[in-house]
């Protein structure tokens, strides 16, 4: 684990080589791994790894951001997305016989970095709601049948819970929505 996380994001940005020694050396296997499970080759773990690095090191040189988790977390999450991302592009090339305009490297940069700051602001909403919407949230995003999750927190019924992660859902929308920054980020 990475101790001190905003001066570590600091040093990252500045090329501390014993932070980037310590942060390929503890993080990497665990994207690589990721990425080797889900369809990809130790060469794209690679890449998908550069990327997360240049655009956290990019967004924090044009505006200093402090993060609320672990720097080795959100790390992970951005190399994730990233790798998500790559492979619905791929999909996208695949299945589409159209000759299509390849995103710049830059301009996909830019794009992954949207995506992690409406990352990073859905999961800071997500934190301020009630512990009871976040488990409600949690089943739903799982995908968990409403009759199980009444039966697990002892709801009447499925559509008591129904209505519950509607109103879970409303208070999370208008978080997000009411926050300075979303309307940035749309």
């Amino acid at each position: 684990m990475l101790d001190n996380k905003v001066i570590t994001l600091k040093e990252l940005a500045q090329g501390n080589k014993k932070t980037i020694h310590h942060i390929y050396l503890n993080l990497f296997p665990k994207i690589k791994s990721y990425v080797l499970k889900n369809n990809g080759q130790i060469e794209d773990a690679e890449d998908i790894f550069q990327k997360a690095l240049i655009q956290i090191i990019s967004r924090y040189n044009v505006n200093p951001f402090e993060i609320k988790s672990s720097l080795e977390g959100f790390i992970y999450v951005a190399s994730t997305n990233l790798w998500k991302r790559e492979l619905n592009k791929r999909k996208i090339r695949v299945t589409n016989s159209k000759v299509i305009e390849l995103l710049s490297e830059h301009d996909d940069l830019v794009l992954a970095t949207l995506e992690q700051e409406k990352w990073e602001l859905f999961q800071e909403k997500l934190n301020e709601i009630s512990e009871n919407c976040r488990t409600l949230l949690k089943f739903f995003f799982q995908k968990t049948p409403y009759k199980k999750i009444a039966n697990q927190l002892g709801y009447k019924s499925d559509n008591v819970v129904r209505q519950r992660i509607f109103n879970c859902k409303s208070q999370l929308t208008k978080a997000i929505q009411n926050d300075f920054r979303y309307k940035n980020l749309i």
